[in-house]
């Protein structure tokens, strides 16, 4: 198989051949110029020594004649070396970014001195004005070398810094002063550094000039004033693009202002609202905890009445226990008197049979001494006798024995009255343990009412947010809450109408239309737990 063959064209060819040349010439041009700059190195070099040689020489000289003695030695030098040295710092300045322009025109005056001195060497200015000349070429020479090389050092600063700046040709000059004027005018005025860049902007302003009378004539008042833009803003450096753009530009910054202004209405605005429900929020606050407050201290009131009316019932009980106790001992007191009474009763009785016996034995010894013959009917109504009085002891006997037993009855009973005390005075001490427990209950209800109460405050207050209801709207709910928190059955009279007006701040006239309106807002079913219908 055979391989191809490349085929090789004229014009392939050409267009190979073209970068090669490009190249070739570009070097040649290197090469060139780098000659070009060694060449006017040594030249320059050359030509200061043989100026500053020659200025030497004659301001030495200059020097001696104005009798300067020793120190004509030293002029020359002092003048020619501060020449190069206020140039060279000016230029240093200019890198480091802070030209001082006096240096330079100091370092002219130099220049113009050292000249006038060089030509003033050779005599009178006007004796012999080719001596004159002579002298003056001399310095000019050094002066020339020394300027060329500044601005050969300012360029390539100006490059390095991205601050090249082009001037108005010397040929634009001489053929158009005027239109040249304004242009260099327009480019330092208007930080122009681009000549090219400066006839393109005449260019496109001459353009659209004829195209403005072409379309309007050349009256301006028959043309819009936006269209004069680019003529009118002309000193100021600006093309017609630019100029045209400007009233867009103002239209964008006007709805730029005028979105920044309503955004910052919007904020106010929001800003507003929310410094007002957080003052809000904070006066539902404010009025939960007072009404919090007003459950607590209602819960501390019943839990004191709680404990003062325990207290009371135990006092109660104290009392009757005490006072049955009084009782018992007086009962007690009672009987031993009357067993006294009965024991006094008993002697006197038997004394009184003691009495009768020895009545009835003398009686009867009396009868026997008188009645012998009546012995046996005496003996028997001694007996008889002897059977009354035993069977009235036996009665006395059965009386002092009945009389015992009810003594010991009524200690019995005094004793079961004390044990019943007792056990009064145990239950009233339970009843008051019991009471403490049931006002500690009380309070641990009351706690978790109010915790409830507030919670469904706060659920009431966010749904009437979330509603928008009106104040009087929400004053109407608040007092429906509070008659649900004192009466679950939702009695209005159980919420006085001073607590209604001083928890609304309203006068009792209004507390009372607000409270006709609770009453009929839970007869309607209203419960503060659920969402606000």
């Amino acid at each position: 198989m055979i391989a191809p063959t490349a085929v090789s064209t004229p014009a392939a060819a050409a267009s190979t051949s073209r970068p090669a040349a490009s190249a070739m010439r570009a070097a040649a041009s290197d090469k060139l110029m780098l000659g070009v700059a060694i060449l006017a190195a040594v030249g320059g070099a050359a030509l200061a020594g043989i100026g500053f040689s020659g200025s030497y020489n004659a301001l030495r000289d200059l020097g001696f004649n104005h009798h300067f003695g020793i120190f004509s030695y030293a002029f020359p030098v002092g003048v020619d070396a501060g020449i190069v040295a206020l140039l060279a710092m000016d230029l240093h300045l200019i890198r480091k970014g802070a030209p001082a322009p006096w240096l330079r025109l100091l370092a002219h005056g130099f220049t113009v001195g050292t000249i006038y001195f060089n030509a003033a060497s050779a005599g009178p200015l006007l004796a012999d004005p080719t001596g004159t000349a002579m002298h003056a070429a001399i310095p000019v020479m050094f002066v020339a070398v020394v300027e060329a090389g500044r601005r050969l050092v300012i360029r390539i600063t100006r490059i390095e810094a991205g601050h090249q700046r082009d001037g108005v040709p010397l040929h634009r000059w001489i053929l158009a002063p005027w239109p040249s004027f304004k242009m260099y005018r327009r480019m330092r005025l208007n930080g122009i550094a681009s000549y090219d860049r400066a006839v393109e902007l005449e260019r496109e302003r001459l353009v659209y000039r004829v195209m403005l009378e072409r379309d309007h004539g050349k009256n301006p008042e028959h043309i819009p004033s936006d269209l004069l833009l680019p003529l009118t803003m002309e000193r100021f450096g600006l093309s017609v693009d630019e100029a045209l753009a400007l009233p867009m530009e103002a239209d964008e910054r006007a709805r730029l202002r005028a979105e920044r202004e309503a955004a910052f209405e919007a904020e106010a605005a929001v800003r507003a609202e929310a410094r007002a429900a957080e003052v809000r929020i904070s006066s539902l606050r404010t009025a939960g905890r007072v009404e919090a407050a007003g459950y607590e201290v209602g819960a501390e009131t019943a839990t004191a009445k709680a404990h003062a009316h325990a207290r009371t019932v135990a006092a109660g009980r104290e009392a009757e226990a005490a006072e049955r106790l009084d009782q018992a001992e007086e009962e007690l007191k009672a009987a031993a008197a009357e067993q006294d009474a009965a024991e006094a009763r008993q002697r006197a009785a038997e004394t009184d049979r003691a009495a009768a016996e020895t009545e009835q034995a003398a009686a009867e010894t009396r009868r026997r001494a008188a009645e012998t013959e009546h012995e046996a009917a005496a003996v028997e109504r001694a007996r008889a006798e002897d059977e009354q009085a035993a069977q009235a002891a036996r009665l006395s006997a059965a009386e002092a024995a009945k009389a015992a037993a009810e003594a010991q009855e009524a200690a019995a009973e005094a004793g079961r009255r004390a044990a019943e005390a007792e056990r009064d005075t145990a239950a009233a001490k339970r009843a008051q343990a019991d009471t403490e427990e049931a006002a500690e209950a009380a309070r641990l209800r009351a706690a978790e009412a109010r915790a409830r109460a507030a919670e469904a405050e706060l659920r009431a207050v966010e749904a009437e947010d979330e509603a928008g209801l009106t104040p009087a709207a929400r004053a109407t709910r608040k007092v429906a809450r509070m008659i649900l928190a004192a009466d679950a059955n939702g009695d209005p009279e159980a919420v006085s109408l001073k607590a209604i007006s001083e928890a609304l701040g309203v006068s009792i006239a209004t507390a009372s239309g607000r409270r006709t309106e609770a009453a009929e807002l839970i007869a309607t079913g209203y419960n503060p737990g659920r969402t606000l219908s």
